[in-house]
């Protein structure tokens, strides 16, 4: 706990001698409290109890990122593992020529960095922040060891790889078949499952870009542009004051299962 102490204009008479004149009152600001940093969101730790998670808590560092800073590096050799507490963060590959590929983003309670912490290989994509983020960081010995000692966070690590896989998957049979249009719809319908629920309809805030989708899909930033504007003008999503609103997921995920059958 963090106290400031300040003194009033009554106590422009200090003494030289130092300390306060007796009578003058002293008036204290109101107590800042220290930011509280905790794992208790991060989906591979659920299972493990207080105790077990505050030695967890013990073993991290914790640093804030600002929108477009980077975490890791493509090819890097470093192999921290990351946590994200709180924010949002994008996992992309730049080419040579300077095109980002974005693979995907990443919330509250997900990790990236696991890669290269179990197999001890470079960095498989760059990852940077997408929006104010507080991330905690753990050394890949610390968590290798952590796998050891407790089964649950195992359990629920080769989980999260599998569903990777079979997110990747999905990806590739998108890429091989569907049109263009098609894979837009099938990425606004990703990106719903990650924004803000209310009904039948999601909040994406902050909106994602053109630019950013277009990249998450092998296109270009026109073909977003249109077929967004052509969802905006039958009425399935729609912005306001920077967020991009699906405003029917029914409807968008109807749309697709007429090109899929899925």
């Amino acid at each position: 706990m963090i106290h400031i102490t300040t003194r009033t204009k009554e106590d422009a008479g200090f003494a030289r001698a130092g300390g306060w004149r007796p009578g003058r009152r002293r008036m204290e600001q109101p107590q800042i409290k220290e930011p509280h940093y905790t794992l208790a969101g991060i989906a591979i730790f659920a299972g493990l109890p207080s105790q077990a998670l505050e030695r967890v808590h013990q073993l991290c560092s914790w640093r804030r990122y600002e929108p477009a800073e980077p975490i890791v590096d493509y090819l890097d050799a470093s192999d921290e593992v990351f946590f994200v507490s709180t924010g949002e963060v994008c996992v992309t590959i730049y080419s040579i020529a300077g095109k980002a590929v974005s693979f995907r983003n990443l919330g509250p309670g997900d990790i990236f960095g696991e890669y290269a912490a179990i197999d001890g290989e470079p960095r498989s994509a760059s990852v940077e922040a997408r929006t104010s983020c507080l991330i905690a960081s753990m050394s890949a010995s610390a968590f290798r060891k952590l796998l050891q000692s407790e089964p649950a966070v195992a359990h629920a690590l080769i989980k999260s790889l599998v569903r990777n896989v079979r997110t990747l998957t999905k990806r590739v049979y998108e890429f091989s078949t569907l049109a263009v249009n098609n894979r837009i719809q099938a990425e606004l319908l990703r990106l719903a499952s990650l924004g803000l629920r209310e009904g039948k309809s999601a909040r994406l805030d902050p909106a994602p870009t053109h630019s950013e989708i277009a990249s998450r899909i092998s296109t270009h930033r026109e073909a977003v542009s249109r077929e967004l504007t052509r969802l905006s003008r039958i009425g399935i999503i729609g912005r306001q004051n920077g967020t991009l609103i699906v405003l029917d997921l029914d409807r968008l995920a109807a749309m697709l299962h007429e090109m899929t059958g899925e």
